[in-house]
């Protein structure tokens, strides 16, 4: 049985980052979820967490992320470095079946359990079984018009779950100034 169950969103514009997400979580060819949590604060909100894939894993890997953001107070790109090696190396961290997307104003990164580490060069990353789809819609708005982050993101997010089968409009949106 396959579990389809996010799609997230990152747009990092004029000092501002907006992640989003949908609520949606599928199994199989059901929907047994609307109102999932996918994205929220961290570090006493100092940076911003998104998660894609097995919940419980995402959940896992967000407080070993709060942990690098102690260890690394106001350097999110070390923090996430540290969290995919560790992810990367780590016997039992290894098996994680997830994808992140963090940041705060200045910096939005996608970290995986191969050691990925990725800046986007336009500010925008989306993860998730509609990311692509957010994805493009967010390159077009950023690109077409003066949106800010967080118009950008909650629009991508509702013309992705026009889209998306996996993807549903209950958008939850956290940003930083």
């Amino acid at each position: 049985m396959t579990i389809h169950a996010t799609t997230v969103l990152g747009v990092l514009r004029g000092g501002r980052l907006a992640l989003a997400s949908d609520g949606q979580v599928t199994v199989g060819s059901a929907v047994v979820k609307h109102g999932a949590e996918k994205v929220r604060s961290a570090a006493g909100g100092r940076a911003l967490i998104g998660f894609a894939g097995s919940a419980a894993d995402a959940l896992a890997l967000s407080e070993r992320f709060e942990a690098k953001l102690d260890a690394y107070p106001a350097n999110v790109r070390r923090a996430a470095v540290e969290l995919a090696r560790d992810w990367r190396t780590d016997r039992l961290l290894r098996r994680l079946e997830a994808l992140m997307l963090v940041g705060d104003p200045e910096t939005l990164l996608m970290v995986s359990g191969t050691g990925d580490v990725i800046e986007p060069d336009d500010g925008i990353a989306a993860i998730g079984s509609g990311g692509s789809f957010a994805l493009a819609a967010a390159r077009a708005l950023a690109r077409h018009t003066a949106l800010d982050a967080e118009a950008i993101a909650r629009e991508a997010l509702r013309i992705a779950g026009e889209i998306c089968i996996y993807t549903n409009d209950r958008i939850a949106l956290v940003s930083l100034p």
